[in-house]
């Protein structure tokens, strides 16, 4: 027996798939997988199959169309061809995540693409596929170009294709992020911003942290948040969130000792850090709290706006070395603080802001 791919474009109506692959089992071909992909012209019907030696190519084809099917492309292939379509494409993300510059091998090996190429944005041509031509927009800038000799590529191709490459642009934007700060007792730890796959190690820094770190957070109790939660604060709809990590010495994360959050709303955000008790008094939270102010003013937001307890000693200080004027309104124990961005403060102006009654 001998494997071959087969491809067929059939008339996308109840019944004529079962045609063409009884026309196959006729000649004793086993269909050991089968990938249907709808097109304008018709279903593209794309088969792994274990034939019987006698068979060639041309009666191969033959029998495809015997079975109402047309535009037929037959090649022998390999036995890592048993691979089904999705495990193949976990295993082509799972190696763009760890080396995203691997995007033009992955794309070859995904659509087994004879020339694969990389255009500036200057260099004109529309996205898409074009018969056994594709082109795929790098979100990083400019493009990639794909070209094989058959068959040609179709609509799902191009989009499992795009998906790959929106992955890996991802995975380089958050590595070049990715900022190692070092705090002034000369402790180092990676600064980036978060992401949903971050939330075991964000629901573990919460449980190290202290009830009474945990309160001054979140203001309404000492509780763990749930994860639904925190995976929100992970990825606001507007803002920024910034996790810290320790490092190993082979440079992999060990684990989260700090996040910030910047929330949007309107032209103001909020502004909220928790930092592990053990990492506290340690200048991290400065270091959090400049990065999403500096990302405040980039965005464009008027103000800044922080909801603080006012026995809540540390955070006023570390808002007080930002420099930065800002107005207190006290309610009860809570002082809630607006820091205007549109005016720029010199870092060593005096009393940046006062708080009455404190």
């Amino acid at each position: 027996m001998t494997l071959w791919r087969i491809r067929a474009t059939v008339d996308d109506r109840p019944g004529y798939l079962s045609v063409l692959t009884a026309s196959l089992a006729l000649r004793g071909v086993n269909i050991l997988t089968v990938q249907v992909q709808p097109t304008e012209q018709g279903a593209v019907d794309d088969f792994l199959v274990d034939a019987p030696d006698a068979l060639d190519e041309a009666e191969l084809i033959a029998a495809v169309e015997r079975g109402r099917g047309r535009d037929c492309w037959v090649a022998r292939s390999e036995a890592r061809g048993l691979a089904d379509q999705p495990t193949r494409v976990l295993g082509l993300a799972n190696r763009l995540v760890h080396d995203p510059d691997a995007t033009g091998e992955a794309l070859r090996a995904l659509l087994a693409a004879d020339v694969v190429s990389w255009r500036p944005a200057s260099v004109g041509g529309e996205r898409g596929i074009t018969g056994a031509d594709m082109l795929l927009a790098d979100p990083a800038g400019g493009s990639f170009a794909l070209r094989r000799a058959a068959p040609d590529f179709t609509p799902a191709e191009y989009a499992r294709a795009q998906a790959l490459v929106e992955l890996a642009a991802t995975v380089a934007r958050r590595a070049a992020e990715q900022v190692t700060v070092v705090l002034p007792d000369g402790a180092e730890v990676a600064v980036r911003p978060a992401s949903a796959h971050d939330l075991p190690g964000v629901v573990e820094l919460h449980e190290a942290c202290s009830p009474r770190s945990r309160q001054r957070r979140y203001l309404g109790g000492a509780a763990l948040p749930q994860p639904a939660r925190l995976r929100r604060l992970l990825e606001p709809s507007r803002g920024l969130t910034l996790i810290a990590s320790t490092t190993g010495s082979d440079g992999t994360a060990e684990s989260v000792v700090a996040m910030a959050n910047l929330l949007g709303e309107g032209d103001e955000a909020e502004v909220a850090l928790l930092v592990r008790d053990d990492w506290q008094r340690r200048g991290l939270g400065s270091a959090l709290l400049r990065r999403v102010v500096q990302h405040a003013d980039r965005s464009g937001y008027a103000a800044l706006v922080l909801h603080v307890q006012a026995t809540n000693d540390p955070m006023l200080r570390t808002l007080h070395r930002l420099g930065r004027p800002a107005a207190a309104e006290r309610d009860g124990g809570l002082l809630t603080l607006t820091v205007p961005l549109a005016v720029a403060v010199r870092a060593d102006r005096k009393g940046a802001f006062s708080t009455p009654g404190v």
